[in-house]
């Protein structure tokens, strides 16, 4: 009989722990997932549930977080940073807006960020430069995207998928693109392109580059939008163009101003040579007169 005591009261030291472990698993698997989100392996599925912000109890070992259809206006950098090991963030159709510079802080292991379907505004060197290891960003169909500051991806070089089309960029500098080595799709459909001579340079690119264009295929079929001469004028026929009035054409009101500018120069030479000889003539006089003068006080 003791030792069936002794059997039972040791099973039972032995199931104790062991379904205190079971309980804080169970426990512990209950608080890693947000509420009305899926959970899996590594992955946390939020889509479509009408989230206002960022959601709270979310794995520390998640590599793949889906924030999509929401209505998330703020990504907080420090919630953000806990998730060291993440490297896919989907966070497109929410109200993401103005400031995102410095948001990604915390997660340099990000290799794939959708920040489509939002309200970006611009994207400066500070948005995305701590992310070293990006390799597809998608920020298309944000309407109130004007701006892309040249050096924005200077710290992606790793790029190869940026889609930045349906936005409201007209302008790219040429150098924001063809400084990453490994980009091979760039998005930049429907966007209401301003083909002037600052643009120049970015159109000569994207004629001569081996970068693939999605719903566009090649640079071939993108149109500017203005000015109303080159309106849905090809890229290859609008650098053409662009080339013959940027570099080698003067306007007419060019050549008036040069002639004006001539003129004045003309004019205004005649004219200090004309005081130069009154003076010099008046100086020439008076020199004479003294003489003259000096020469009468002497014979006296």
């Amino acid at each position: 009989a003791p030792r069936e005591q002794l059997g039972m009261s040791t099973c039972a030291g032995t199931w104790r722990p062991l379904s205190l472990v079971f309980l804080l698993g169970m426990a512990a698997g209950d608080v890693g997932c947000p509420s009305g989100c899926s959970c899996g392996y590594l992955e946390v599925n939020c889509t479509g549930q009408q989230l206002q912000e960022f959601p709270t109890a979310i794995p520390l070992d998640t590599r793949q977080l889906i924030l999509a259809a929401n209505n998330v206006s703020y990504l907080p950098a420090v919630e953000l940073s806990f998730l060291a090991d993440l490297v896919y963030l989907d966070c497109q159709k929410n109200l993401l807006g103005d400031d995102l510079d410095f948001t990604f802080v915390g997660v340099v292991k990000l290799v794939y960020l959708d920040l489509s379907f939002n309200n970006l505004t611009q994207v400066t060197f500070s948005t995305f430069s701590q992310l070293p290891s990006l390799v597809v960003l998608k920020i298309s169909d944000n309407p109130n995207l004007v701006v892309i500051e040249k050096d924005a991806f200077a710290n992606n070089t790793w790029l190869r998928h940026l889609d930045v089309s349906r936005t409201g960029l007209t302008f790219l500098d040429a150098s924001t693109v063809q400084d990453l080595p490994y980009l091979r799709l760039l998005g930049l459909s429907d966007n209401l392109w301003h083909c002037n001579c600052s643009f120049l340079d970015f159109i000569t690119w994207m004629t001569e580059s081996s970068v693939h264009f999605p719903g566009e295929g090649y640079a071939d079929n993108i149109t500017c939008h203005t000015p109303e001469a080159l309106h849905a004028l090809r890229m290859p026929a609008a650098k053409v163009q662009l080339h013959a009035s940027c570099q080698t054409h003067l306007h007419k009101r060019d050549y008036i101003f040069l002639c004006f500018i001539g003129f004045c120069i003309f004019f205004a030479g005649t004219v200090v040579a004309w005081l130069a000889g009154i003076c010099a003539v008046i100086y020439q006089i008076h020199s004479s007169k003294e003489e003259e003068e000096e020469e009468e006080e002497d014979a006296v």
